[in-house]
Order: structure tokens, then C-alpha cells, then sequence
């Protein structure tokens, strides 16, 4: 899968810091939502 500027982002959920579930459906209708993923930091691998 890849994704381009300005392309739709589809719909999911992740646990946040806390292990509370946020799904990107939350955010619709804001102006700007940016998304950091950072493979296997703080996992020790």
C-alpha cells in the first residue's frame, strides 16, 4: 500500500501512550492531523 499527498487516509484505531484506542475517524473535520510511526523504537530490537 502506498499513499500520496492529499490522499484519503483509510479508516483505522491504535492504542495511544495510555493503551486507550483512537481511531483516526475521531479527528475528521480537523485541518491538519499528522501521524508518527517509529518501527521498533523503545522495543530493544
Amino acid at each position: 500500500m502506498s499513499a500520496n499527498v492529499g490522499d484519503v487516509a483509510p479508516g483505522f484505531s491504535l492504542p495511544d501512550q495510555t493503551g486507550e484506542q483512537i481511531s483516526l475517524s475521531k479527528f475528521n473535520g480537523e485541518k491538519l492531523v499528522v501521524l508518527a510511526f517509529h518501527v521498533f523504537d523503545f522495543t530493544g530490537g
